[in-house]
């Protein structure tokens, strides 16, 4: 069946458009050598890099074999999950509010002070380079310390507690927000900015009435996946000191509770996951498009 298919009339088409392409594009089918080379190089650069890191940091399958098999040995001690008592319960269920508040302040305190500076790193609104330059290297700069250092930063400054907890997320996302926030910005359609200007509007109008409303469904879905992820960020920092279920959970560890861990981390798992529903929904709702796999 496949080799009369391929001598019928098809299979000529489909060589004749072969041909033509391979003519029009010599470079996709009959690469050089040297790019070939060169392309075979870099792998065997990158596998060896990997591997030379495996090596330099000590990976054993011995070590990762018994690893494994110590942890089947602390999964039968985590069931069933107990938190031992009613006030306890409380008190994680509040821990874990802490957390969840933590996440939310710190996401939405980011979103504020990060859209305004965006439209100083969005050429579409900022022409100079001047105030661009240095907003998208400010960007830059903080997102790229994480969480947890931030949080280990503002606990020295504030003290320990959720205080803390809320200005290192806040901090850190205002670099990644205000990266995303201004990238949106700038890929804004034009037209709409045109049609404000033929109007008489000025820069600021242009910025109200054509930009702002284009890219607003956009960040909105931004900080709601950020919230998802912050509310587990969150738990991390919590670790450290700055508030939240994840105190309790790293006590918990240290003691060997292994019953008290497993129920911290089913209640964990059960809120990021509602939240990451919720998120999800309204993120559709927002963009104005159904789920993949919803009726129409």
């Amino acid at each position: 069946m496949t080799a009369r298919v391929a001598e019928g009339p098809l299979g000529r088409q489909a060589r004749q458009r072969r041909a033509e392409l391979e003519g029009r594009y010599p470079e996709i089918f009959s690469p050089p050598l040297l790019s070939r080379a060169i392309v075979l190089a870099l792998l065997g650069a990158a596998l060896a890099l990997f591997l030379f890191g495996f090596w330099q940091l000590g990976f054993s399958f011995g070590r990762m074999w018994r690893g494994l098999g110590r942890l089947g040995d602390f999964i039968p001690l985590m069931f069933p999950p107990n938190p031992e008592t009613w006030a306890r319960t409380e008190m994680y269920l509040w821990s874990l509010a802490e957390t969840m508040a933590i996440a939310f302040l710190g996401t939405v305190g980011a979103a504020i002070l990060a859209f305004p500076l965006s439209l100083f790193a969005a050429k579409t609104v900022v022409r100079s380079w001047v105030l661009r330059w240095p907003t998208r290297r400010l960007f830059n700069s903080v997102s790229g310390v994480d969480t947890l250092i931030w949080a280990l930063i503002w606990i020295n400054v504030v003290g320990l507690g959720p205080f803390a907890g809320v200005l290192a997320v806040m901090t850190s996302d205002i670099g990644a927000l205000g990266r995303l926030f201004s990238e949106a910005l700038e890929a804004a359609d034009r037209k709409a900015v045109d049609g404000v200007t033929s109007t008489g509007g000025g820069p600021v109008s242009r910025v109200r009435f054509g930009i702002i409303p284009q890219v607003l469904p956009v960040m909105a879905s931004q900080v709601l996946y950020f919230f998802e992820s912050n509310t587990r960020s969150a738990t991390i920092i919590g670790i450290v000191g700055a508030g939240g279920i994840g105190a309790h959970l790293s006590e918990q560890i240290r003691i060997l509770e292994w019953q008290q861990v497993s129920f911290l981390v089913i209640l964990i798992l059960v809120t990021v996951a509602a939240i990451d529903w919720v998120s999800g929904k309204l993120r559709f709702a927002i963009m104005g498009r159904a789920p993949a796999g919803a009726a129409a």
